[in-house]
C-alpha cells in the first residue's frame, strides 16, 4: 500500500495485482492525492495535471465501483480548481460522450455512472467558470434520464444536485427541466432515487422562485404523493423538502427584479397550514378532485403519507424557528387540533385512525414546543394550551346542558371534541412534566387556571378524554411533587362527593391512580395515612357497586384501580392492608365450582360484563400486588392468594360457553378477562398453579389458534423473540429514531391500532420509559401475547405425553387454515414455540423425547420459509435456541446439515435469507460448533451468498450471519482472516449505495472482524499491517456512504480500531467526521458518534478538543447549525447538545464524555470551563433579559413575518446558550462543584490568592481558581435561588464546596480579614429563599447544611453580620419545635423527619464550633470577642437544643436496635418519626446522628452532669426526652426520676450508640462520624461523673478499650486513631481515680488498723494475675502494643523474626506516628498506678520493654543536640514509671528493683556493638535516660557497684567526645546528678567525674574560647563545679574554690584589652566577673586567702573592675542575659523528665 503513495498512480505495481487488490490499491492512491493535492502547491500541481487527468480519466473507463467513482470525480474537480481550467471542457465532452454512449451492456455501466458523478463534482466545485457549457451538459444527463436504470436515476439526481449547487442563479434557464425530470423521480418505484430527487428539488428551490410560488400546489401533491409506499429515509428526506419550501413560501420577501417578471402570490400562513392539513387529511388524493371513493367515504389516507405530512409538519415549524413559533403558536396549535376535530371525521372515523391521527398531532406538538422553545416560552405556550382546553370544555358543556330531543346527535358532539381535548392534555402534561418545578409561575398566575381546567374535563362523557386528563394530573404530580397530595386530596373528595355519576366516579378514580403512580418519582412521597384513605374507598366503592346499576360497572372498575394502584406504593403501605385486601380476592371469586355452575344459570348479559370486570379487576390488582411488593410474597400470603385462582381458571374454560349463551356484548370484557389472567399466571411462580395446567394450556391453544383473529400483528409478537442485533437487518422502522412514536404505527400494518391509555386504563399508574404516556396495546392483541407468553412457561412444566398432543393440534391448525388465516396461526405458534423454547434455555431445561423434538423442528422449519421476515428471524432463533436445548453435537450437526442442503438446492429469497440466518444464530448459541470442517462449509456458503448480486437482501442476511459466526468462533475464525477481508472491501468498493442494508451488514462483519483480531492490530509485521490498511481502508468507503446508518458503523469500526491500535488511526480525520455528525437527523449516528468521543475523551481529552476546534475554524462552510464549536469548542458544542437532546442514553454519554474531558483538562482551562457553566447558568438567569431584546427588535423592524427570523438569529449569536433547560443548567452546576475538586488535586495556588495573583503577574497565562471566587459565588447563587429545585439543590451543594474550599484563605490587603467576607451578602441572599415556609423539606436541609458550614467556617466574626444566617436557622429551629405534628403534610412523614433531623445537625454543628472556639479562645487570651459570643448566641436557643438532641439520639437508638427487637418499639414512632416511615426515617437518622451525639456528650459536658436548672423542676428532670414525651412505659407514668437515674440514662444513651456504632463499622460509615463519635466520647469523660462510672464498672471500660482496639485496627487515618488514644487515656485516668478513691475510703474506714491489713485496690489483687477479656490493664496494653508496633515493628521480635534486639538504625518516625507513639507511651506510664502492687509487676517487664524499645528504636541525632518527640515522650515516660509508688510499695519493691536495674542494663548495653557493628544511637538521649533512673528510682537500683561503675564510663566517655553539643548537654546532667540530695547516689559520680571537669576547664582556659558553642561548654562546666563547691563539706571547700578562682580571673580583660576583645572574649569576660562577684562575699575568707597568696590574680581582679566600673551598670543586664540560655535549658530538662 506504501506504493500508492504518490502524486501520481504507480502503474507498474497496479499491473501486478490481483483484482480486488488492485481496485483496493486504486482507491487507496485516490484517498491519498485528495490530502496530498490539498497540501501541494499550485506550481507542482501544474506540472503534472497532464498526466494526472490522462490516469485519471482511464481509470474513469476501466468500470470504477461507486466509493471509486466518487472519489475519481472529486479528484478532477481538485486539480482543476488548484490547477489550470484549459482542458476542462474536454474532459467535460469526454464525460457527456460517454453517457451519450450507445452501449447498454453491464459491463460500461460503472463507466457511465462514474462519467455522471464526474459532472457533478466539476460543476459543483468550479461553478460559473464553466457557465457556457452547462445547458448542453443538463440537457445530454437529462436525455440520458429517460432510458437510464434505477442506479442511473439516482446518479444523474445526485449530479444534478451538484450542478444546481455549483451555478447557483446562473442555471436558471434550466430550473423548469430540472424540475420536470425531478418531479418523475419523486415517485420513482426505487426509494433511493426519490431520496436523491428530494436532495435535488431541495437544491433547486434556493433559487427557484416558482417552487415555493406559482407551483406551491403541485410540489405538494407531489410531496404527498412520494410519501405514498415510502420508507423512513425518504420520509426524511421529502418531509425536509416540504417543509423547506412550504417555510420559504412564508419567510419569502419579494424577489429582486429578475424576478418581478414572474406573477407573485404572498402565501399566507393560513394557506400553507391549509394544504399541509389536507395532505395530513385525505393524503395524496389531490384537493380540488375529490375521487369518488372519497365523496363515498371509503377510503382512508395511507399511513405513510400522514407520518410523511407529520414529519412535514416539524420541519416546516424548525425552518422558521423558536421565535416564529412563539408569534404564531395560537394559530398553528389551532390549527393542528382541528386535525383530529369532528369537522373531519374521515381522520377519526374508527378508533384506530384516530389514535393514530392523535399520536400524529402529540408528535407536532411534542417535537415543536419541546425542540425549539426555551423555557419561557414553554410556559407561554401551556398557557396557549389551557386557553385552549377551556374552550373545548365550554363547547361540551353547551352540548349537554342543551336539553333537547335529539340526544343522540349531541352524543355525537361530545365526542366530537374528545380527540382535541386528548392531544391537548397529553401535550400540556408532557411540557409541564418537562420543565419540572420551573413550571411553579403557571400554577401561582390564577388567570390560567390550569389545575381548575385539567380538574375541569376529568368528568368528561368520553372515556379517552377522562384517561388523558389523569394523565396530565400525573405530569403535573412528578413535576411539582408539592401538588401531589393537594391533587390527590381534591380528587378523592370528587370521587366521595360524586359518587353518583359514573362518569365522575371512572373520571376521578383514574386520577387518583395516576397520581399514586406518580408518588415514586417523588423521592419525598406522600402522608402515610392517604393509604388508608384510599383504601377504605376502593372497599366503599366495591361494596356499594351492586346498589345502582347504572353505576354498578363504574364503581366495580374504580374500586379494583384505586386497589391496584395502592400496591404501587411498596410493602411499607400495603402491609397495612393486606388482609382486607385478601378477603375482597377470596370474595369477588366464587368460593367452589359448583357455585360457578349456579352463577352460569343465572345472570343476563349486563351482570355478567359487570362480573367480568370485577374479576378483571381483581386479577389486576394481584397482578399489582405481585410486581410491586414482592417482600410481602411469604409463604404463607402465597397460599391466600392462591385460594381464588383454582376458580378464576374455571371461569376461564367457561368463558366462551359464557359468551355464546349472551353474545357480543361480553366479548371485550372476556378477551380483557383472559389477559389479565395470563398476566398474573406469568408473573406467579408455575408451580403453585400446578393442577390447573391442562386447562389453562387447552384455553392457551385454543386462543393462539382462535378463528376469529383476523390481522397478523407480528410488530407486536416477535421483536421480542428475536435478537437485538438481528433486528438491524430487518425494516429499519425497528431500530430507534427520533420518529420512533409514529413509525411505529407504520410497522404495525394498516388494520392494526397503535397502542393508547384507553385500551387498558389500569396502565395508568405504571411505569414507562422515557416518561412518556403509557400505550397498551388493543386487548385483542395484548392477550395474544401474554397467551405466547404463558404458553412457554406452561409448556416447559407439563408432562411431555401432553406437550405432544399440544404441539400436534398445533401444527394441524397450521395445516387446516389458508391463506392469510394461516398466516395469523402460524405467527402465533410460532411466537409461542419461541417463547418455550426460550424459557427451556433460561431454566437449562431439555427435550428428550424424539418426536416432541421432530415436531418442534417441523413447526419452526415452516417458518424459516415465510415470506414475513420477522418471523423467519424469529424462526432463526428459535431453531438455535432449539439446538442449544437439545444440547446434542449430532443433533445440531443435523440442524446445520438441512440448512446447507436447503441453501444449496433453493434459489428463492426467502429460503437463502432464512436458512443462512439460522446458521449464523446457531454459532451465536453454541459458539463455534463442533468442528472447523463445519466452521469452514459454513463459510463457504455464506461467502458465495454474500456475492449473490440479484438480491440486495440475500447478501444482507448472508453478511449479517456471517458477522455473528465472526462473533462467536473466536480464534477458529483466524485462518479466514484475510479471505473475509478481502470479500468485504471488494463488495464495500462494488455494492451500489442505493443497497444500504448490504453495506450495513458489511460494516457489521468488518466490526466483528476487528474486535476478533484485537490487540494483534497493533503488530507490525507486514501481513497485520496489511489487514490494519485494509480494516482503515473499509472505514473509509464507509464513511463516505451517503447512508447515515452505515456512517454510524464505520465509526463504531473506528472507535474499536482506535481501542486496539491507537497509533494507526488518524485522530483528526476521526475528529472531523464526528464534529459534522453531532447533531444529524439520525439517533442511531448520534448515538455512536458520542460513544466513540466518550472513548476518545477518555484517553486524549485535550488533542480531540483541539482537533474540533481546528476543524471549526478552517471548514469553509459551518460545520453543524447547532453546534457552534468555532466560538464555544467541543465543550461548549456537546453542552448545547445536551439541551436539545432527548434520547436518554444519548443524554447519559453526552454527560460522561463531558466529565471525562472536565477531568482531564478543567484545570489548564479553567477560565474557558468556568465561562461555559457561567453562561449555561446565567442564561437562566437573565432569560428575562434576552426576550425583551427579541421582541423589541420584532417591533421596530418590518411588520413581515421574514423581520422577526432575522433579528433573532443576530441576537441569538452574542449569547452561546439560549434559555437551556433546567436539567442542563444543574449538570453545569454540577460541573463548577467538580472543577473545583480537580483544582483540589492541582496546584496549591487555585486556594492561595497571595501565590496566585504573584504568578499571575510572572506569567499571565497561569490561571488559578481563587481568582475566580467572584463567578463562583455568582454562579452557586443564580443557582441556589432560581425556580427549580433541583438546581437550588444543586447551587447550595456548589456554595457549601466554596465555603468549605475557601473558608481559610485570607486576604493579603486586609489582615486579620478572609477572602470570603466581602461575599457574605451574597450568601446569606442565596440562603434565604430556602427558609420560606412553601420551600420542600430537601431543599431546606441542604440549606440548614450551608448555614451550619457558614457560621462554622469563621469567615465572618461581626456577631451582627453572624446574625443574619443565624437568625435563618432560629426560625427553623422555631418551626420544628413542635416536634413531627407541626411539620407541613404535603410530603411523607420521613420527610419532615428529615428537615429536623437536618436542623438539629446544623445546630450541634454550630455549637461543636463555638465551643472549641471558646476552648481556644481561653487558652490563648482573657478578653471575651466573637467566639464568647458565637457561644452566646447558642446559648439562648441551648436548653430547647439538648432536649431535641437527646430526642433524637433516642430515637436514632431506638432505630438501630436489630430487627428481633421492632416488637419493643413504641407503636406510635419516635420524637421525630411515626412507626410506619421508620424505614425510610433510619437513612436520615444515619446520616446526621453523630454531630448530634457530639454535641449532646459536649452539653453534658458543659453542665456537669448537673443540670437540674430551677426553673426546670423536678418535674421535668422525670422526662428528661422529647417533646412528645415518648418512650415512657406505663410505669413511668407517675414516677419521678432521680437526677442520679436522669444522668445515668443519657450517659448509657450517649455510651451505647457510640459502642454499637464503632464496634461494627460499616465500609460506608464516613470518617465525619467516626471522629465526631470519638471526640462525643472525650467530650463525656472530661467530666467527673461520667469518668466515676466508666471507673467503677470494669467491663465497660475493658468493652470500651476493646471497641476502639478494633477501630484502631481498621481505620488508617492518624487522626481517627490518636481521638482514639485519648479516649484510652481518659478511661485509664477514670480507673486511676477509681482506685485512688477506693484506697482513700479504705483508709479513713480503718484509720486505726495497721496499714499491713489493707485490702488490695487495683487489678492484679494479691496474685497479680490478670486475666485477658477481663482486665482493663491487659485490654489497654493490647491497644498500645498495636499502636507501638505498628509504628515501630522492630519491637515485636516475632514480626523482625530474630528473638532479642536486632540492629536497626534509628529512625525518625512521621509527625503522625510521633504523635501517635507518644501518646501511647503516656498511657502506658500510666498503667502501673492502676494496678495492685503484685499486678504493677506483672506488667511492669512488658511496659518498660516498649518504653525503652521507642526510645532505642529513635533515638535519632537531631542538630543541636534536640530530642526528638518520641523520645522525649519515652524519657518522660520512664520518669512516670519509675516514680511511681508502686516502686516503693513494700509488697513490689524488691521485685521493682530488679526490674529497674535490668532496664538500665538493657539502656546501658545499647552503647554495646551488636554482631560487631555499633549502633548510630544519639548519646544525649541514652544519657539522659540513664540520668532519669538515677535521679527518679530509690537508690538501691543504680547505686550497686556494676551497674554504677557502668553509668560512671558512660559519661565519662561521653567528657571525652569532640562534639561540643554532646559535652554541653553531658554537663547539664551532671549539674543535675551532683546536686541530688542523697550522697549514696551523688557522691560517686563526684569521686569520679569532678577531676575530668576540672581538667576539661583547665585545658579550655588554656586555649581560651573560640566561638559560642566553646564559651557554652565553658559556662557549663563552671556551674557544675559551682554546684560542687555548693555541697562540699566546710574542710574541702577552700581547695575547690581555690581551684576555681584562678580560672575565672584568667578569663577577665583589663580595660584596654575589653575595647578590642571579640565578643566571645567579652561574654567570657562578663560572665566571669559575674561569677567572681557572687563567689567573693559567700566565701569570703577562702575568697581572701587565695587573693592574699597569689598578688598577680588579684591585681588582674582588681584592673577588670576598674576597667568594668563606668559599664558595668550597663553590662550586668546583659551578662545575665548570656549566662540565661544555659540556664533555661537545665530548667526546662528538669521540668521536662527529671
Amino acid at each position: 500500500m506504501e506504493l500508492s503513495h504518490n502524486l501520481l498512480l504507480n502503474e507498474e505495481a497496479c499491473n501486478q495485482l490481483g483484482d480486488v487488490q488492485k481496485a483496493e490499491f486504486i482507491f487507496e492512491w485516490l484517498r491519498y492525492l485528495e490530502k496530498l493535492l490539498l497540501a501541494t502547491s499550485r506550481n507542482d500541481v501544474r506540472e503534472k495535471q497532464k498526466t494526472l487527468v490522462e490516469q485519471l480519466l482511464s481509470l474513469l473507463n476501466s468500470s470504477p465501483g461507486p466509493p471509486t467513482r466518487k472519489l475519481l470525480a472529486k479528484n478532477l474537480a481538485i486539480i482543476y480548481s488548484i490547477g489550470d481550467t484549459f482542458s476542462v471542457y474536454e474532459t467535460i465532452d469526454k464525460c457527456n460522450d460517454l453517457i451519450r454512449s450507445k452501449d447498454d451492456s453491464p459491463s460500461f455501466l460503472p463507466t457511465k455512472l462514474a462519467a455522471v458523478v464526474c459532472l457533478g463534482s466539476l460543476y459543483k466545485k468550479l461553478g460559473r467558470i464553466l457557465g457556457n457549457t452547462f445547458a448542453d451538459t443538463v440537457g445530454n444527463i437529462l436525455k440520458a434520464m429517460k432510458s437510464a436504470e434505477s442506479q442511473g436515476r439516482y446518479e444523474i439526481m445526485l449530479s444534478l444536485q451538484n450542478i444546481l449547487n455549483g451555478l447557483g442563479a446562473a442555471a436558471t434557464p434550466c430550473h423548469r427541466d430540472v424540475y420536470k425530470a425531478a418531479r418523475s423521480c419523486l415517485t420513482d418505484r426505487s426509494m433511493a432515487v426519490r431520496c436523491a430527487a428530494a436532495k435535488c428539488l431541495l437544491e433547486l428551490q434556493n433559487e427557484a422562485i416558482f417552487m415555493w410560488n406559482t407551483d406551491l400546489d403541485s410540489v405538494t401533491t407531489l410531496c404527498f404523493k412520494s410519501f405514498e409506499g415510502s420508507n423512513y429515509d425518504v420520509r426524511i428526506a421529502v418531509s425536509k423538502l416540504l417543509g423547506t419550501v412550504l417555510a420559504k413560501a412564508i419567510i419569502s420577501k419579494h424577489p429582486g427584479s429578475a424576478a418581478s417578471r414572474q406573477s407573485i402570490r404572498r402565501v399566507s400562513l393560513e394557506e400553507v397550514l391549509e394544504l399541509l392539513g389536507t395532505g395530513f387529511l385525505r393524503g395524496s388524493s389531490g384537493f380540488l378532485r375529490a375521487s369518488g371513493d372519497m365523496l363515498k367515504g371509503t377510503s382512508s389516507v395511507s399511513r405513510d403519507v400522514r407520518v410523511g405530512v407529520t414529519q412535514a409538519y416539524v420541519v416546516f415549524v424548525s425552518t422558521l424557528g423558536g421565535a416564529w413559533l412563539e408569534k404564531n403558536f395560537a394559530v398553528f396549535l389551532s390549527h393542528l387540533l382541528s386535525l383530529v376535530s369532528q369537522s373531519h371525521p374521515k381522520a377519526t372515523q374508527t378508533q384506530v385512525d384516530a389514535v393514530c391521527c392523535r399520536r400524529c398531532v402529540s408528535f407536532i406538538l411534542r417535537a415543536t414546543i419541546g425542540g425549539l422553545l426555551g423555557e419561557k416560552a414553554q410556559i407561554a405556550a401551556a398557557k396557549e394550551i389551557c386557553q385552549a382546553i377551556w374552550k373545548l370544555k365550554k363547547l361540551s358543556d353547551a352540548v349537554l346542558s342543551d336539553g333537547n330531543l335529539e340526544t343522540r346527535l349531541s352524543s355525537t358532539d361530545v365526542a366530537a371534541n374528545q380527540h382535541m381535548l386528548v392531544c391537548a392534555l397529553q401535550e400540556l402534561g408532557s411540557l409541564i412534566h418537562n420543565l419540572g418545578t420551573t413550571a411553579a409561575p403557571l400554577f401561582q398566575d390564577p388567570s390560567t387556571g390550569l389545575l381548575d381546567s385539567v380538574t375541569s374535563v376529568i368528568p368528561h362523557p368520553s372515556n379517552c378524554v377522562r384517561l388523558a386528563a389523569a394523565w396530565c394530573l400525573h405530569c403535573i404530580a412528578v413535576a411539582l411533587p408539592s401538588y401531589l397530595t393537594p391533587l390527590l386530596d381534591r380528587s378523592l373528595e370528587r370521587l366521595t362527593v360524586l359518587k353518583s355519576s359514573p362518569e365522575a366516579v371512572t373520571g376521578f378514580s383514574f386520577a387518583v391512580a395516576a397520581l399514586l403512580g406518580a408518588v415514586k418519582h417523588c423521592p419525598l412521597g406522600i402522608p402515610h395515612g392517604k393509604g388508608k384513605i384510599i383504601m377504605t374507598l376502593a372497599e366503599d366503592l366495591l361494596c356499594s357497586a351492586a346498589q345502582n346499576s347504572r353505576l354498578s360497572a363504574q364503581r366495580t372498575q374504580a374500586g379494583w384501580l384505586l386497589i391496584a394502584a395502592l400496591m404501587t406504593l411498596g410493602p411499607a403501605v400495603v402491609t397495612h392492608h393486606l388482609a382486607r385486601v385478601l378477603l375482597l380476592w377470596k370474595c369477588v371469586f366464587p368460593a367452589s365450582p359448583k357455585d360457578l355452575e349456579t352463577e352460569k344459570s343465572r345472570g343476563d348479559s349486563f351482570t355478567w360484563q359487570v362480573t367480568l370486570e370485577g374479576r378483571a379487576g381483581a386479577l389486576s390488582a394481584m397482578k399489582s400486588f405481585v410486581s410491586h411488593c414482592g417482600d410481602l410474597l411469604t409463604g404463607e400470603v402465597i397460599q391466600h392468594l392462591l385460594l381464588p385462582l383454582p376458580c378464576a381458571v374455571d371461569l376461564l374454560t367457561q368463558l366462551s360457553s359464557i359468551l355464546k349463551t349472551y353474545g357480543s356484548p361480553l366479548k371485550t370484557p372476556s378477551v380483557v378477562y383472559r389477559q389479565r389472567l395470563y398476566e398474573l399466571l406469568i408473573l406467579l411462580p408455575p408451580e403453585t398453579y400446578q393442577g390447573n395446567f391442562c386447562a389453562i394450556l387447552k384455553e392457551l391453544t385454543a386462543d393462539l389458534t382462535a378463528p376469529d383473529i383476523q390481522v397478523a400483528a407480528s410488530s407486536c409478537l416477535l421483536p421480542s423473540l428475536c435478537h437485538q442485533d438481528d433486528l438491524l437487518i430487518l425494516s429499519p422502522l425497528l431500530q430507534e429514531t427520533d420518529h420512533r412514536f409514529i413509525e411505529e404505527q407504520l410497522l404495525l400494518g394498516n388494520g392494526v391500532a397503535c397502542g393508547s391509555l384507553e385500551y387498558d386504563p389500569y396502565s395508568i399508574y405504571e411505569d414507562v420509559e422515557g416518561n412518556s404516556v403509557p400505550k397498551p396495546l388493543p386487548p385483542t392483541l395484548s392477550v395474544i401475547s401474554s397467551a405466547a407468553k404463558l404458553f412457554g412457561v406452561v409448556c416447559a412444566h407439563v408432562e411431555d405425553a401432553q406437550r405432544l398432543l399440544v404441539l400436534e393440534q398445533l401444527l394441524n391448525s397450521i395445516k387446516h387454515t389458508k391463506g392469510v388465516r394461516q398466516q395469523v396461526v402460524q405467527l402465533h405458534v410460532v411466537s409461542s414455540i419461541s417463547n418455550f423454547l426460550k424459557y427451556l434455555a433460561g431454566s437449562k431445561g431439555n427435550l428428550s423425547p424424539e418426536e416432541i423434538r421432530r415436531l418442534v423442528l417441523t413447526l419452526v422449519m415452516g417458518a424459516l420459509e415465510s415470506t414475513n421476515p420477522l418471523l423467519r428471524c424469529a424462526a432463526a432463533e428459535a431453531w438455535a435456541r432449539l439446538a442449544q436445548v437439545v444440547d446434542d453435537g449430532v443433533f445440531t450437526a443435523g440442524l446445520a446439515q438441512v440448512s446447507f442442503e436447503k441453501l444449496k438446492s433453493a434459489r428463492d429469497v426467502v429460503t437463502r435469507t432464512g436458512h443462512s440466518l439460522a446458521l449464523g444464530s446457531l454459532h451465536r448459541y453454541l459458539g463455534g460448533i463442533s468442528s472447523t470442517q463445519h466452521l469452514n462449509s459454513c463459510i463457504g456458503i455464506l461467502y458465495t451468498l454474500s456475492q449473490d448480486s440479484t438480491s440486495p437482501d440475500v447478501q444482507t442476511w448472508a453478511l449479517h450471519s456471517l458477522s455473528l459466526i465472526i462473533d462467536s468462533a473466536g480464534a477458529l475464525y483466524y485462518v479466514h482472516v484475510e479471505p473475509t477481508l478481502s470479500l468485504i472491501i471488494l463488495l464495500l468498493l462494488n455494492v451500489p449505495p442505493t443497497h444500504a442494508e448490504v453495506h450495513q451488514s458489511l460494516g457489521r462483519c468488518l466490526n466483528a472482524l476487528i474486535t476478533m483480531l484485537g490487540p494483534e492490530l497493533q503488530g507490525n509485521n507486514t501481513s497485520v499491517s496489511t489487514l490494519r490498511t485494509s480494516c482503515l481502508l473499509g472505514c473509509a468507503v464507509m464513511q463516505d456512504n451517503p447512508s447515515c446508518l452505515v456512517q454510524a458503523q464505520a465509526i463504531s469500526c473506528l472507535q474499536q480500531l482506535h481501542m486496539f491500535a491507537p497509533r494507526h488511526v488518524n485522530l483528526s480525520s476521526l475528529v472531523s467526521s464526528l464534529c459534522v455528525n453531532l447533531c444529524s437527523p439520525y439517533l442511531l449516528l448520534r448515538r455512536a458518534v458520542l460513544a466513540c468521543l466518550r472513548q476518545l475523551v477518555q484517553r486524549e481529552a485535550s488533542e480531540v478538543s483541539e482537533h474540533a476546534v481546528v476543524l471549526a475554524k478552517d471548514s469553509r462552510e459551518e460545520l453543524t447549525p447547532d453546534a457552534n464549536i468555532r466560538e464555544f469548542g467541543l465543550e461548549g458544542a456537546l453542552l448545547t447538545l445536551l439541551d436539545k437532546e432527548t434520547d436518554q442514553r444519548l443524554c447519559q454519554d453526552i454527560k460522561e464524555t463531558l466529565n471525562h474531558m472536565l477531568t482531564s483538562m478543567a484545570v489548564e482551562k479553567l477560565s474557558f470551563w468556568l465561562k461555559l457553566c457561567k453562561d449555561v447558568l446565567a442564561a437562566s438567569a437573565d432569560f428575562t433579559g434576552v426576550t425583551c431584546v427579541d421582541t423589541m427588535q420584532e417591533e421596530e423592524g418590518d411588520r413581515g413575518d421574514d423581520a422577526s427570523v432575522l433579528t433573532t438569529k443576530s441576537n441569538e449569536k452574542s449569547h452561546p446558550f439560549t434559555h437551556p433547560r433546567w436539567a442542563t443548567r444543574v449538570f453545569a452546576a454540577e460541573c463548577v462543584c467538580r472543577i473545583i475538586k480537580q483544582c483540589e488535586n492541582a496546584n496549591s495556588a487555585h486556594f492561595d490568592i497571595a501565590l496566585a495573583q504573584e504568578m499571575k503577574k510572572r506569567d499571565s497565562r497561569n490561571d488559578f481558581l481563587v481568582l475566580h471566587l467572584a463567578d463562583l459565588i455568582r454562579m452557586a447563587f443564580m443557582a441556589a435561588t432560581d425556580h427549580s429545585d433541583q438546581l437550588r439543590l444543586s447551587g447550595l451543594e456548589t456554595l457549601l464546596v466554596v465555603i468549605r474550599q475557601f473558608a481559610a484563605i485570607p486576604e493579603p490587603e486586609f489582615p486579620g480579614h478572609v477572602i470570603l467576607e466581602q461575599y457574605q451578602a451574597n450568601v446569606g441572599a442565596a440562603l434565604r429563599p430556602a427558609f420560606t415556609s412553601d420551600t420542600p423539606p430537601d431543599v431546606t436541609a441542604k440549606a440548614c447544611q450551608v448555614c451550619s458550614a457558614w457560621i462554622a467556617s469563621g469567615v465572618v466574626n461581626d456577631l451582627n453580620d453572624l446574625r443574619r444566617v443565624h437568625q435563618l436557622l432560629v426560625s427553623s429551629l422555631t418551626k420544628i419545635q413542635a416536634g413531627k405534628e407541626a411539620l407541613s403534610h404535603l410530603y411523607n412523614e420521613s420527610a419532615s423527619t428529615m428537615e429536623i433531623l437536618a436542623v438539629l445537625k446544623a445546630w450541634a454543628e454550630v455549637y461543636i464550633i463555638a465551643v472549641q472556639r471558646h476552648k481556644n479562645h481561653k487558652q490563648i487570651s482573657k478578653t471575651p470577642t466573637c467566639s464568647e459570643g458565637l457561644l452566646d448566641l447558642v446559648y439562648t436557643d441551648l436548653g430547647t437544643l439538648s432536649r431535641l438532641w437527646l430526642a433524637a439520639l433516642q430515637d436514632f437508638a431506638l432505630l438501630s436496635l436489630p430487627s428481633e427487637f421492632a416488637s419493643q418499639l413504641p407503636d406510635e414512632g419516635g420524637a421525630f418519626y411515626t412507626a410506619e416511615t421508620s424505614e425510610n426515617a433510619k437513612l436520615h437518622y444515619h446520616n446526621s446522628w453523630a454531630l448530634i451525639l457530639h454535641a449532646a456528650a459536649l452539653w453534658l459536658t458543659s453542665t456537669g452532669f448537673a443540670v437540674a436548672e430551677p426553673d426546670e423542676g423536678t418535674a421535668n428532670l422525670s422526662r428528661p426526652v422529647t417533646p412528645t414525651s415518648m418512650c415512657q412505659g406505663s410505669s413511668s407514668k407517675h414516677t419521678v426520676k432521680s437526677p442520679e437515674d436522669v444522668y445515668t440514662d443519657r450517659f448509657h444513651l450517649i455510651l451505647g450508640i457510640s459502642v454499637e456504632f464503632l464496634c461494627s463499622l460499616r465500609s460506608d460509615a464516613t470518617m465525619e462520624s467516626i471522629t465526631a463519635c470519638l471526640h462525643a466520647l472525650q467530650a463525656l469523660l472530661d467530666v467527673p461523673w461520667p469518668r466515676s462510672k466508666i471507673g467503677s464498672d470494669q467491663n465497660l471500660g475493658i468493652e470500651l478499650l476493646n471497641v476502639l482496639h478494633r477501630v484502631i485496627l481498621t481505620r488508617e487515618s492518624p487522626s481517627i486513631q490518636l481521638a482514639s488514644l485519648e479516649v484510652v487515656r481518659q478511661i485509664i485516668c477514670a480507673a486511676q481515680e477509681h482506685v485512688k478513691e477506693k484506697r482513700r475510703s479504705a483508709e479513713v474506714d480503718d484509720g486505726a488498723a495497721e496499714k499491713e491489713t489493707l485490702p488490695e485496690f487495683g487489678e492484679g489483687k494479691d496474685t497479680g494475675g490478670l486475666v485477658p477479656g477481663k482486665s482493663l490493664v491487659f485490654a489497654t496494653l493490647e491497644l498500645c502494643m498495636c499502636i507501638l508496633v505498628r509504628q515501630l515493628p522492630e519491637l515485636n521480635p516475632e514480626l523482625t523474626g530474630s528473638p532479642g534486639v536486632k540492629v536497626t538504625k534509628p529512625h525518625m518516625l512521621s509527625e503522625d506516628g510521633s504523635r501517635l507513639v507518644s501518646s501511647a507511651l503516656v498511657i502506658l506510664s500510666e498503667l502501673p498506678t492502676v494496678c495492685s502492687p503484685e499486678g504493677s509487676i506483672s506488667i511492669l517487664p512488658t511496659v518498660l520493654y516498649l518504653t525503652i524499645g521507642v526510645l532505642r528504636e529513635t533515638a535519632v541525632k537531631l542538630p543541636g543536640g534536640q530530642l526528638s518527640s518520641t523520645v522525649a515522650a519515652s524519657l518522660q515516660a520512664l520518669k512516670g514509671i519509675l516514680s511511681s509508688p508502686m516502686a516503693r510499695a513494700e509488697k513490689s519493691h524488691t521485685a521493682w528493683t530488679d526490674l529497674l536495674r535490668s532496664a538500665l542494663t538493657t539502656i546501658l548495653d545499647c552503647w554495646d556493638p551488636v554482631d560487631g557493628t555499633y549502633q548510630e544511637l544519639d548519646e544525649v538521649s541514652l544519657l539522659t535516660a540513664i540520668t532519669v533512673f538515677i535521679l527518679s528510682t530509690s537508690p538501691e537500683v543504680t547505686t550497686i557497684p556494676c551497674l554504677q561503675n557502668r553509668c560512671i564510663e558512660k559519661f565519662k566517655a561521653t567528657l571525652e567526645t569532640k562534639d561540643p553539643m554532646v559535652q554541653i548537654k553531658t554537663y547539664q546532667l551532671l549539674h543535675s546528678i551532683f546536686q541530688y540530695p542523697n550522697p549514696a547516689v551523688s557522691y560517686p559520680y563526684i569521686y569520679s567525674l569532678a577531676s575530668s571537669v576540672m581538667e576539661k576547664l583547665q585545658e579550655i582556659d588554656k586555649r581560651k574560647p573560640e566561638d559560642t558553642v566553646e564559651l557554652q561548654i565553658f559556662q557549663e562546666g563552671i556551674k557544675v563545679l559551682e554546684a560542687l563547691v555548693t555541697i562540699a563539706e566546710e574542710q574541702h571547700r577552700s581547695q575547690l574554690v581555690a581551684c576555681l578562682l584562678p580560672i575565672l580571673i584568667s578569663f577577665l580583660l583589663d580595660e584596654n584589652a575589653l575595647g578590642s576583645a571579640t565578643s566571645v572574649m567579652r561574654n567570657l569576660h562578663d560572665f566571669a566577673l559575674q561569677n567572681l562577684m557572687q563567689i567573693g562575699p559567700q566565701y569570703s575568707s577562702v575568697f581572701k586567702s587565695v587573693m592574699a597568696s597569689t598578688p598577680s590574680l588579684k591585681t588582674r581582679l582588681a584592673a577588670a573592675i576598674k576597667g568594668n566600673q563606668e559599664s558595668v551598670n550597663i553590662k550586668l543586664p546583659s551578662s545575665k542575659h548570656t549566662a540565661n540560655p544555659g540556664k533555661n535549658s537545665t530548667i526546662q530538662l528538669k521540668t521536662n523528665f527529671l
